[in-house]
């Protein structure tokens, strides 16, 4: 397989972001074939600087979120790899070196680096994502200190399309991500979608790249906690088993219960409330067809990896509880 590949980089605004990832990744080792931003209708110079920089731009008539910018771009692309980043990201030098090295390993279909904060280098963005059967997912060492437990390479499910390197054949396989997520949660959707079949990526913690994690809307702007209470509901519908109730009823009820009280105290509880009409209102269109016969042993798996790493690094107040619950 050629390891030429093409970046695919979806924007909204931001200008001096995307100036910054730009430099990023003509700086890389490993020279691109290709750098497309796909423009989700931004009124700033995000344009004019894309084409400065040499990039390939494509303009969306308005903005129709991050998965239909990045399902966009990778119909647009001929490479055997596609790299997936946010605006908000700067990589290493190496970091597609790093993480095209990683994924030549047999089987891996995707591969993750390690994410740290930009305004601080020593905490951690994250890393690989992972999702509980409450629906409710966390990006695997978020505000934990560097360390051993995320420096070494390891197999994984679920890779956080903020910044990932992606074989192209694997969207067109799973058939790319589902454009009635928008934003948010659709990467662990697509991650879930790609474990029920089989598909499994790495995880290289030497791949490192700086994230100015929410920098387009801020971490708890009411319209990112709508997003993501939506589409919590929606993972649930369209691939939980027909009887979730007796299966998943209290993990479900109780973790989302718990995310609507840190919505609460974050002050977006209306916003948190509003997606879970949203997603309820949806749920019967994007119901898939049979029961995958796999979803327990994918859910029950990903969740003890939550538990296992909660407790190597300590635990968050959200975890703690929905485990001590359930």
């Amino acid at each position: 397989m050629s390891t030429a590949v093409t970046a695919i980089i979806p924007n909204w605004n931001r200008q001096d972001l995307l100036a910054a990832v730009l430099r990023s990744l003509a700086a890389q080792t490993v020279s691109l074939s290709e750098v497309l931003v796909v423009d989700n209708a931004s009124t700033d110079a995000s344009i004019e600087i894309a084409q400065r920089a040499g990039a390939r731009v494509v303009r969306m008539e308005r903005n129709r979120g991050f998965a239909a910018a990045v399902n966009h771009g990778v119909a647009l692309c001929r490479t055997d790899w596609v790299a997936v980043l946010n605006n908000d990201v700067e990589p290493e030098p190496r970091w597609i070196e790093k993480l095209l090295d990683a994924a030549s390993e047999p089987d891996a279909w995707f591969a993750a680096g390690k994410l740290v904060k930009a305004e601080c280098p020593d905490l951690l963005d994250g890393s690989f994502d992972a999702v509980a059967r409450s629906g409710c997912a966390w990006r695997c060492g978020e505000a934990r200190a560097d360390g051993p437990v995320w420096n070494r390479r390891r197999k994984i499910r679920f890779a956080p399309l903020t910044a990932t390197l992606v074989r192209r054949e694997l969207f067109e396989l799973t058939g790319g991500l589902d454009e009635r997520f928008e934003s948010y949660l659709e990467d662990v959707e697509f991650g879930l979608r790609c474990a029920l079949s089989g598909f499994q990526g790495v995880y290289e913690p030497s791949a490192v790249a700086s994230h100015r994690g929410s920098a387009t809307l801020g971490a708890w702007h009411p319209e990112k906690v709508r997003l993501i209470s939506r589409n919590q509901v929606l993972l649930a519908a369209k691939h939980y088993p027909r009887n979730w109730l007796r299966r998943y009823g209290w993990p479900a009820i109780a973790g989302q219960l718990l995310w609507g009280l840190v919505a609460l105290r974050h002050r977006t509880a209306r916003a948190w409330l509003a997606g879970k009409r949203e997603g309820l209102r949806l749920s019967a269109a994007v119901r898939g067809g049979e029961d995958h016969p796999r979803i327990d042993e994918v859910l029950r798996a990903s969740e003890g990896e939550i538990r296992e790493l909660q407790k190597a690094v300590g635990q968050d107040w959200y975890w703690r509880m929905y485990f001590a619950l359930t």
